[in-house]
């Protein structure tokens, strides 16, 4: 799903202009995420240690991401997200949830999950990671085969962003909370 031509490209996630979105909006940032494993370089060093069985060490990428979101809810700002998880999960799920989503849950972000089976999908939900803010500025999140980001795409296009909230609601009303979900779990997401 690329975005036309009055849209504004990020091609780093280190850009300040993208940055900025993070600080800019008013009142709420949602997140969908679909993908089953991202590649991340940030994250590379962590996840080994995660997958070798190692004690976490520092984690300054999910750090520096709980301090945003604890300060944003100090100002009256709700970070949301929910994630569509197939079961059994990835290694790399299994890290998100541990070492990421339990950190940002205690910062004050609202992680969802909508478990599903192998070769299922939730009716009503695309297969699209995004980012929407205020329900009106609708960042398309573009990633390789392989979960490497490619580019964000900020869209302005009244008919796609409200296609954003609707699928916003739908998975909001499919997903259970991550505190919930994480509770038949082990400290590694393994399945009790």
């Amino acid at each position: 799903m690329m975005a036309g031509p009055s849209a504004t490209t990020f091609h780093s996630l280190r850009d300040e202009r993208f940055r900025r979105l993070f600080d800019d909006f008013q009142s709420t940032a949602y997140r969908l995420e679909t993908r089953q494993s991202y590649d991340v370089s940030y994250e590379q060093e962590e996840f080994e240690r995660f997958r070798a069985g190692r004690a976490r060490g520092q984690f300054p990428g999910i750090a520096s991401w709980a301090d945003r979101v604890r300060a944003g809810r100090r100002l009256g700002k709700s970070f949301t997200r929910v994630h569509v998880m197939e079961e059994p999960l990835t290694d790399y799920l299994r890290f998100e949830a541990a070492w990421c989503y339990r950190d940002t849950v205690a910062a004050g972000e609202d992680v969802r999950v909508i478990p599903i089976q192998p070769g299922q999908w939730p009716d009503g939900i695309p297969r699209l990671d995004y980012w929407l803010f205020d329900s009106h500025r609708l960042l398309l999140m573009n990633y390789s085969r392989h979960g490497t980001f490619l580019s964000a795409e900020l869209v302005n296009d009244p008919e796609r962003v409200s296609d954003a909230v609707r699928w916003q609601q739908r998975a909001w009303a499919l997903s259970v909370p991550f505190n919930e979900y994480a509770a038949g779990f082990d400290e590694f997401m393994r399945r009790r």
